[in-house]
């Protein structure tokens, strides 16, 4: 009876290590994202001119040599545009979705009271025109197709250094299917210590990564807070994966994480020193 167990918890175990298992292999393009500080939604001050994902923002990155997060989801008539929230009412003050609108009735709103306006992906990839890199956050609720498809369109034309990574292991998926030859993360954090809506079983299977044998990320991109959890350990010592930090707001809490982690998402300083 003892044994059955032992053998039954053992069997437990590897299935376990085989379902959050990443990619093995190299990606030969992944350390060409080394040694770089990443500005979270670019170099920005959302009471300055220059708010997040704004082109002002993502200008101020480049001069000053740092490497740009950006978040990217698709207009009504299928426009990959860069901007965070699902709605505009925290950037722009109005009540209505991106989804909702076509891209050139969203050129009319302002960010953050600037006189910034929500961009396109297509506007980003020619202003920082490959001189440094970009991490691509693929905001997707549902199917990937539709998000995945316009993204790729503008970015397969693209000759700078860019990577993409996701919250929705579908988009993963997607991407890994279509062009695998892209650098591709899986964003996790803890879902329900940050009071995140949705369901728990589906948080609970991000969180631990429980995706990763269909995903195959490149990388793991996990909030820093986290850092102690069991999956993310597992990946980031055993399996050898590279690891990104988000969002590091401060230096004090750069230099409690610089051990932990290969690449840095910050916002709200600048870093003293390399990544």
């Amino acid at each position: 009876m003892l044994l059955n167990v032992i053998i039954l918890i053992l069997i437990l175990v590897l299935l376990y290590l085989l379902i959050i298992m990443p990619k093995l292999s190299k990606n030969p393009r992944l350390d060409n994202f080394d040694g770089w500080f990443y500005a979270h939604r670019g170099l920005h001050n959302n009471k300055s001119e220059a708010p997040e994902n704004s082109l002002l923002s993502f200008k101020k990155a480049v001069e000053e040599g740092y490497g740009i997060e950006l978040d990217v989801q698709i207009t009504k008539d299928k426009v990959a545009v860069v901007h965070h929230d699902y709605d505009l009412k925290r950037s722009c003050g109005v009540d209505k979705k991106i989804s909702d609108l076509e891209y050139e009735d969203l050129k009319e709103y302002r960010l953050f009271k600037s006189q910034e306006r929500i961009p396109s992906l297509e506007e980003v990839l020619a202003l920082v025109a490959g001189k440094v890199p970009l991490i691509v956050e693929l905001k997707i609720l549902w199917k990937p197709g539709d998000t995945c498809g316009a993204a790729s369109k503008v970015l397969k034309r693209y000759d700078g250094l860019y990577c993409i990574e996701s919250f929705n292991p579908f988009g993963l998926v997607w991407y890994k299917k279509h062009f695998p030859q892209i650098v591709r993360g899986q964003l996790s954090t803890d879902f329900n210590k940050e009071k995140i809506e949705g369901s728990k079983m589906q948080y609970f299977i991000l969180k631990h990564l429980l995706f990763n044998f269909l995903t195959k990320p490149d990388f793991i991109a996990y909030h820093h807070k986290y850092k102690k959890g069991l999956s993310f350990n597992i990946c980031r010592r055993l399996y050898k994966t590279k690891t990104a930090a988000w969002t590091i707001k401060s230096q004090n809490v750069f230099n409690d994480n610089k051990e932990d982690f290969d690449w840095f998402i910050f916002e709200g300083f600048h870093p003293e020193n390399q990544a």
